[in-house]
């Protein structure tokens, strides 16, 4: 059976992410989405989004409006972002990637730009992103898990 894989802002459901995991060696990458959205509830500036596959929960991201790696106002950050375990390999990570430019663009028309770090050591995530669109920038940043390469990717 083919993934329709469609994007959704999180619409504060509980029980959401109960039978969510992740490996161990992900977990050193990214965050759980519980987690993540502990610091959404913080700061107004985080968006957080789900990922459903055929109407379910597969996977979560964070756009953040900040500037914290990039001084352009009209960028946002990509974070967290994260496939739940039993969804992995499915194609579900580049599907909700593909949707992220329409997404963008009705929910936040001025953004121009698309910024994430990913861990130097996180090759299968490298290839994933760059698959879709993303570019190395050149610029490095300090993460809790080490060197981060910077991404981005432009709209037109």
């Amino acid at each position: 059976m083919e993934n329709q894989v469609d994007l959704a802002f999180y619409n504060d459901t509980a029980h959401m992410f109960e039978d969510y995991h992740l490996p161990e060696q992900q977990l050193s990458f990214t965050a759980h989405p519980i987690d993540s959205l502990r610091d959404c509830a913080r700061e107004k500036e985080r968006h957080p989004v789900v990922v459903l596959s055929n109407g379910k929960v597969a996977g979560f991201f964070v756009l953040h409006a900040t500037q914290q790696y990039s001084g352009n106002k009209n960028a946002l950050l990509l974070r967290a972002f994260s496939i739940n375990d039993k969804d992995q390999g499915r194609g579900i990570a580049t599907a909700a990637l593909q949707r992220l430019y329409p997404f963008v663009r009705t929910h936040f028309p001025s953004v121009n730009e698309l910024i994430l770090a990913v861990n130097h050591r996180n090759s299968v995530a490298q290839h994933v992103y760059f698959k879709n669109g993303f570019r190395d920038t050149g610029r490095r940043a300090m993460g809790r898990a080490g060197e981060m390469f910077l991404f981005s990717k432009t709209f037109d």
